[in-house]
């Protein structure tokens, strides 16, 4: 073990800031897709709601590995030979687009459950002072309903950080993919595994940990 973090800890290291960049532009365009979505299904509009009910049922429907596969594989497939138009992602690109989506469907959930846990009343107290539906909705609505989505969110990040593992099936080179390489060099399993292990033990600890801080933080505050 002493003999993979003197030769390997670097390398390690560097895949699990990898991990963690790929996990927060991911999260980032979740958070995007998220609000979007989750104001859809929160209007008084059917074919709004049917439309991100439909982006949520699809996404959670498709295992995240298939759905890295066809963003990594498939989409490029289809722009190349199907359109003629010459198209290509990188690993990283392909897999924000893949956390993105997949987080997105669950952030939509989050956010709609979030709006849906003020009181009606503040929204009908908000357009009874005049207030429009929109203004009424970011400046009344969300930051009430933001403090009990976010340590929904927290957890969803550290879904989303376990979910990169999967990526390395496309070859970005994040912890998991790495640790194969180390292994294949050391043919040292169990240690090698052991490492990567802890490392994803401490930084989900430490997000846990931020987690529960905010709760009672945000618990305290109302």
């Amino acid at each position: 073990m002493i003999q993979i973090v003197t030769n390997y800890g670097g390398l390690l290291m560097r895949a699990m800031g990898q991990t963690l960049l790929l996990a927060l532009c991911g999260l980032f365009f979740a958070c995007i897709l998220g609000m979007f979505f989750g104001l859809l299904s929160v209007l008084k509009s059917r074919a709004c709601n049917i439309i991100a009910s439909i982006f949520v049922d699809v996404i959670r429907g498709v295992p995240m590995i298939v759905l890295a596969y066809f963003v990594y594989f498939g989409v490029p497939y289809c722009m190349n030979n199907m359109f003629g138009i010459p198209f290509t992602l990188s690993a990283l690109q392909a897999g924000t687009i893949c956390l993105a989506l997949n987080c997105g469907a669950y952030m939509a959930e989050i956010i709609r459950a979030g709006i849906q846990s003020v009181d009606k009343g503040q929204m009908e107290a908000a357009r009874s002072l005049g207030l429009p539906y929109w203004r009424a909705m970011v400046r009344v609505v969300l930051p009430q309903a933001i403090r009990t989505m976010i340590p929904s969110i927290i957890n969803q990040f550290i879904i989303t950080l376990k979910d990169t593992s999967i990526l390395s099936v496309i070859g970005f080179p994040e912890l998991v993919n790495s640790a194969k390489n180390v292994v294949a060099n050391t043919f040292m399993s169990f240690q090698t595994w052991g490492i990567v292990a802890v490392m994803y033990l401490v930084i989900i600890t430490l997000l846990s940990k931020l987690a529960k801080i905010l709760e009672r933080r945000l618990n305290r505050g109302r």
